[in-house]
Order: C-alpha cells, then structure tokens, then sequence
C-alpha cells in the first residue's frame, strides 16, 4: 500500500504540474488574443489615418488652389487701384492748371 501511496503522490504532483501549465497555456493564448485584438483595432485606425491623409491632402490641394487665384485676383485688384489712383491724380491735377 506504501507504494500505492507514494504513486498517488507521484500522479498528484504531476496533475498539478499539468494544471499549472494549463493554465499558464490559457493566460498566454487569451494574452496573444488581446494582442491579435489590438493589432486589428491598430490596422483600421492605420486605414482610417491613411484615408484622413488622402481626403487631407486633397483638401489642401484644393485650398492651395484658391489661395493662387485669390492672390492672382489680388494682384489685379491692386494694379487697377493703382491705375485709377493716377486716373484721379490727373485729373485733379488737370483741374488745378
């Protein structure tokens, strides 16, 4: 019965080394999911920036666009401000003579 014994204490130590690498096995595989989870959470947010970039860029095209024009506009504005500044001048000056 003494060897009974021993082997019962012998199979219950090696139960319970199974179980502990069970449950180290469970921990790993429901670490490595929450990884696989935040990876794919990471992806979309790496796609969404990626369309964001796109849709930003394009954005900015656009605006550097309008702003060339508006400059352009704002040139000729000015030339003729200045080309009737002198219309006003000489006539002012005219009428002085």
């Amino acid at each position: 019965m003494r060897q009974t014994a021993e082997q019962s204490a012998v199979l219950e130590k090696a139960r319970r080394r199974l179980s502990s690498a069970l449950d180290l096995l469970e921990a790993a595989i429901n670490r490595r999911r929450e990884h696989d989870r935040q990876r794919g959470e990471l992806e979309a947010q790496i796609q969404a920036f990626g369309t964001d970039r796109s849709r930003l860029a394009g954005e900015l095209d656009h605006a550097r666009a309008n702003l060339s024009s508006l400059e352009a506009t704002n040139r000729e504005v000015a030339q003729r401000l200045d080309q009737a500044v002198d219309t006003i001048r000489a006539v002012l000056e005219a009428q002085e003579r």
